[in-house]
């Protein structure tokens, strides 16, 4: 991870973002080589290797029946955290999010990016050290996306929490943002964006984008 503790994969579909996300999280084995998070092998040690994640996926997972409170105390009970613990972080992550008054309230009720916030404060509520996000702004407006990796570079700041983050759009973006370019499962560059751009001789991140996406496609 860089130093500032968040790193961006970009890539466009297809590329193998999910499939790496899928490998970290143990829904996948890997056929070769390991996988270490935080010194815990994924493969002979799954439960202190997920122990050390936060995971949004990119598709939703909050049950919209149940309130804002009760998707994270089922959350924390799985994570092992006590009652009074659940009660207290949740406070914490919801608040962060403006969202504490709203905690009993069914999250069908909320929009797509109020929701994804959720699933946010969820993933953090066990504190762990690395918070993966995949494609985590599907869906949601241009005002919901910058809102959200405000809030994800703040947490990067302010708790020193590293952030695994995919994506295949360049506008979210920043160019001092430290990027790894993927496609077809093999990294193609690392660095910071605007680096990367003017090394590739691109326009900007999108023709940078469109670049990786013509390399996959058949001749």
């Amino acid at each position: 991870m860089p130093s500032n503790g968040k790193l961006a994969l970009l890539g466009p579909n297809g590329a193998g973002k999910t499939t790496l996300f899928s490998l970290l999280t143990c829904l996948l084995r890997p056929s070769a080589g390991s996988i270490s998070i935080f010194g815990h092998d994924v493969t002979t040690s799954p439960g202190a290797a997920l122990a050390q994640l936060g995971v949004v996926f990119q598709q939703p997972t909050l049950d919209l029946d149940l309130s804002l409170s009760q998707n994270l105390a089922y959350h924390g009970a799985i994570q092992g955290l006590s009652p009074r613990e659940v009660r207290s972080r949740s406070q914490q992550e919801l608040e962060r999010f403006g969202l504490w008054q709203r905690r009993h309230e069914p999250v069908r009720k909320l929009n797509a990016g109020h929701r994804r916030r959720v699933e946010i404060a969820r993933a953090l509520l066990h504190q762990p050290r690395l918070l993966l996000l995949d494609e985590a702004t599907t869906g949601l407006d241009l005002a919901s996306r910058v809102s959200l990796h405000d809030h994800i570079r703040s947490l990067v700041r302010e708790r020193g929490l590293s952030v695994l983050w995919t994506t295949h759009l360049p506008e979210e973006l920043e160019p001092d943002e430290q990027v790894v370019l993927l496609q077809s499962g093999t990294i193609q560059g690392q660095g910071q964006l605007s680096q990367l751009v003017a090394a590739a001789g691109a326009e900007d991140a999108r023709a940078l984008l469109l670049s990786l996406s013509s390399q996959a496609s058949p001749s």
